[in-house]
Order: C-alpha cells, then structure tokens, then sequence
C-alpha cells in the first residue's frame, strides 16, 4: 500500500468516502509539505501533485479529484486562471487556495469564482486540518440529499465548509510579526540571518529566530550555513513558501 493510499483509508467508512486531492504548488518544498498534511488528515488522499497550471488541469483529466489545493501564484498561468479553466473544462472538484496573495481583488474573485476557502501562507498544520475538516463535514451535509427543506438547513451547509476555529501559533508568537518576518524573508531574495532579519523587521536577533525557525518548521523557509571565510559559519534563512 502506498503513503497515499494509507493516508486516505482511514475515514472511508462514512458516505462520501475517501476525497481525492490535488495539490497544486510550483514550490517543491511546499508542495512535498502541503501534501504530507493531507495524508495526515482522515478521509483524504493525495492523488496527484502539479507545479504548473498545465500540470494541474491534465491531473484534472486523468483522475478523480474532489479538492483542489491550489497555489495563486504559479509560474504560467494565475490560480483564477486555473479556476476559470477548470469550470470551462467542466470540472466540478472544489478549491481551497493556499497562497501568499493577500491583494483584496484576488481574495474578491476567488469568492466569486467559488474557490470554499482561502488560506494565506505561512500556515501550520493545524491550519490546513481544520480546513480540510471543515470542507469533510460540507461534503458529508452533501451527500445523498438532492434538496434542502428548511433555511436552517440552507444555513447549516453553506457554514460546513468554514473552518469553525482558527488554529493559534505558538504561545507568545503573533499574526502580525508573523506576515513582517515572512515578507522580509520574501522581499530579501536572498538569505537573512536572524541580526539581518530582526534589524529588518525591527526587532531582537533572539525573536527573529524565532520566527524564522517557525517558518522552516512548516517548510515555508529554509536554513543554511553562510560561510564568511573564517569562524564559525552563521545561520541563515531563505524564503521558499
């Protein structure tokens, strides 16, 4: 049996059984992330990973997929594209964005093209898995009904695919300094260490390791060893999210 098949065995009991993912992400390191998430959440499965539109949309073709994870960002074609051209293909699978645009007219057009969640790098596990529950619970709702009887029915689907709680970053950790410690490391192009990231960002060494670490724990930055030519190397750190 295979990681992706162990993965989505367990959940299959219920109706809608194991949901198919697609994980559409242009950076390896994410998308190697973002699909080992998946397979710890029960019910779902990892059919097939894209790192480009045309990747994603001959995936569409070729299995059955009822969730797409979808990067906004990819190096031929923007993620509403991918949306667009999926409807136009007559693929009905869901989309949960896992991006770093945060530009208001992009989260405004994902609404209106149907995207059912929309999740802003950098993101924990407990993160994804709320929503992955979330959209589990909208499907189940689904599920052999043809028509709702009441509002509070109406009501009770459209909220299933909503995550109910956000999950908390570590304790002393916050969402702000969080966003300014991801764009430095974004905006930098090249590696930081924690004194360049902290004077960037404007705060300790110590905090911007800190930060920093938390990053490459979810995979969104990545440590390496900056040698000077003499001493002992330093640490650095590099935006890959």
């Amino acid at each position: 049996m295979s990681g992706e098949q162990a993965g989505g065995q367990r959940g299959a009991a219920d109706g809608v059984g194991v949901l198919g993912v697609l994980v559409v992400e242009d950076e390896p390191v994410a998308a190697e992330a973002h699909a080992a998430y998946v397979l710890r959440v029960p019910g779902f499965a990892v059919v097939a990973t894209a790192g480009t539109s045309q990747a994603a949309l001959q995936a569409l073709q070729e299995h059955r997929i009822d969730l797409v994870l979808l990067d906004m960002n990819l190096p031929d074609r923007h993620g509403l594209e991918v949306v667009r051209a999926m409807r136009a293909g007559g693929h009905r699978a869901d989309v949960i964005a896992l991006t770093s645009a945060r530009d208001l007219e992009v989260v405004r057009a994902a609404v209106s093209l149907g995207v059912v969640q929309y999740v802003l790098k950098p993101f924990v596990f407990a993160t994804l898995r709320e929503r992955l529950l979330a959209y589990r619970t909208y499907r189940e709702q689904l599920h052999g009904a043809e028509q709702v009887g009441t509002q509070a029915e109406v009501d009770e689907v459209v909220s299933g695919v909503r995550a109910a709680t956000e999950a908390r970053l570590p304790k002393g950790m916050g969402e702000e300094l969080l966003a300014r410690v991801s764009r430095a490391l974004r905006e930098a192009g090249a590696g930081l260490s924690a004194s360049e990231l902290g004077e960037a960002v404007g705060v300790s060494r110590v905090t911007a390791r800190r930060y920093a670490e938390y990053l490459c724990e979810g995979r969104l930055a990545v440590r390496r060893s900056r040698y000077t030519g003499s001493g002992r190397p330093e640490v650095e750190y590099t935006w890959v999210g």
